[in-house]
């Protein structure tokens, strides 16, 4: 079996590894960061893609006090939409996007709108049913269920997250984002709740977000570092070399993840 199939025994013991390690330094369970139904959720997820957490928040708050409802996004002036969520990345793309999602939307399930049939779907059949939507794929599909109040177990990978998996070698390293949630999400006990996924999600996050950073990552306060071939070889260590810092560093963060989004 290769060495980067995700089922291969050695990886799925290293990302439980990884798994554990995280959830102590982080705090697992992590609360929910939002409570939205799955509409407003795939509208937030669309918004937030290249757009930080802070600015996607304010766009979306910004679009619901114009438009109350999503009919009203939906037949909305293209150009009011892109006004009310001015403060994302690229809102003259997404202002048409979100419409033709919208639009998409009441083709396939009437003018309510209501995506709450998803969960009655398995989540295969549920993001194989949202990714027929105009610009969604694993990473949308995967937030609608897991994040909104569909709870589903559902893996997402961010950019962070998919950092942090390509440092420590869960997956291969060319492998980009979309692929990388089904890799990933079979490295990890198939009987895994969504709360336990959720976990998983969030503390790669966290980890790529305050240590395993894109520029000048803190390899020497990793508590994966001995996991990991692009921390140890960025500061020398041998793959036989003990790492020194893996004693006492659980103490590095206090356990307030659900505070970082």
């Amino acid at each position: 079996m290769s060495k980067h199939s995700p089922l291969e025994p050695a990886l799925r013991q290293k990302a439980l590894r990884v798994h554990e390690r995280l959830c102590a330094l982080y705090g697992c369970p992590i609360a929910y960061f939002a409570s939205k139904d799955p509409l407003s959720t795939l509208v937030s997820a669309l918004l937030s893609h290249r757009t930080k957490n802070a600015s996607t928040g304010k766009s979306f708050r910004a679009l619901v006090a114009r438009f109350p409802t999503w009919q009203q996004v939906r037949d909305a002036p293209t150009a009011e939409v892109e006004q009310a969520i001015a403060l994302t990345t690229w809102p003259e793309q997404k202002a048409p996007r979100i419409q033709a999602v919208l639009r998409q939307v009441t083709a396939l399930r009437g003018e309510s709108m209501s995506l709450d049939f998803l969960g009655e779907l398995t989540v295969a059949q549920a993001r194989a049913w949202l990714e027929r939507l105009p610009g969604v794929g694993p990473k949308t599909s995967g937030a609608v269920l897991a994040f909104s109040t569909l709870r589903k177990p559902a893996l997402v990978v961010d950019s962070h997250h998919h950092r942090v998996a390509q440092r420590l070698g869960l997956i291969p390293p060319r492998m980009d984002e979309g692929p990388a949630h089904a890799f990933l999400a079979a490295e990890l006990p198939f009987d895994w709740d969504a709360q336990k996924l959720y976990d998983n999600h969030e503390i790669l996050m966290l980890h790529g977000q305050r240590v395993c950073t894109f520029h000048e990552p803190s390899c020497g306060r990793c508590v994966v570092l001995d996991q990991c071939p692009f921390g140890r070889q960025r500061l020398g260590l041998t793959t036989t070399e003990p790492a020194q810092n893996q004693t006492s560093q659980y103490e590095l963060f206090p356990a307030d993840a659900a505070k970082a989004k």
